[in-house]
């Protein structure tokens, strides 16, 4: 920087440079004309690059990026509608395990009404059942306390002939039956 501004103070500091880079360009051996007909193909196969590469790879790596804003909002979407289904399906089935609640309760609250019915029947047949045998144990036992007071006239009246010796009469049998009947009655 100090040579520079020697150089600039003597007036001749564009002189200087170019001889210094002709010089430097003779130690490394450079072409002029070689070096710009390279800056020159390095230029156009910029220029082609840039038109029928670069820009084209750009437009679809942007193609892509909105593909992927796409899909991501189109999953968002996605996302929120599965939520909503979801939570329609958990109403459905807390509404279908409601009305199976419901049944179930309307079910056994019908079962209870006909199991009450078959019990008042049951009660009711053995009621009946239980009449019935009063009425014929009531039945046999009149049967049998009526055999049972002729066969007692019938052993009261055989000793009385036996004990006394002569045969009775039907006044005498009808007396002694009654007596025996009452005897037995209570």
């Amino acid at each position: 920087m100090a040579s520079l501004l020697i150089l600039a103070a003597q007036g001749g500091i564009v002189d200087n440079l170019v001889e210094s880079a002709q010089e430097t360009g003779r130690v490394f051996g450079v072409n002029a004309w070689l070096l710009f007909s390279q800056i020159i193909s390095f230029c156009i196969v910029a220029f082609l690059l840039q038109k029928f590469a670069y820009k084209p790879i750009l437009t679809v790596l942007e193609t892509r990026r909105q593909k992927i804003a796409e899909g991501l909002a189109n999953a968002e979407k996605i996302k929120v509608q599965l939520a909503e289904s979801e939570a329609r399906v958990q109403e459905i089935l807390t509404k279908a395990n409601a009305d199976a609640q419901r049944m179930i309760d309307e079910a056994r609250a019908s079962a209870q009404v006909v199991a009450d019915k078959r019990t008042q029947q049951a009660i009711s047949e053995a009621e009946q059942i239980i009449a019935k045998a009063r009425e014929a144990t009531g039945i046999e036992r009149e049967k049998t306390l009526s055999e049972l007071k002729r066969e007692v006239a019938r052993l009261v009246i055989d000793t009385t002939t036996k004990v006394t010796g002569r045969v009775l009469t039907q006044t005498d049998q009808k007396r002694i039956n009654e007596e025996a009947a009452q005897q037995v009655g209570a």
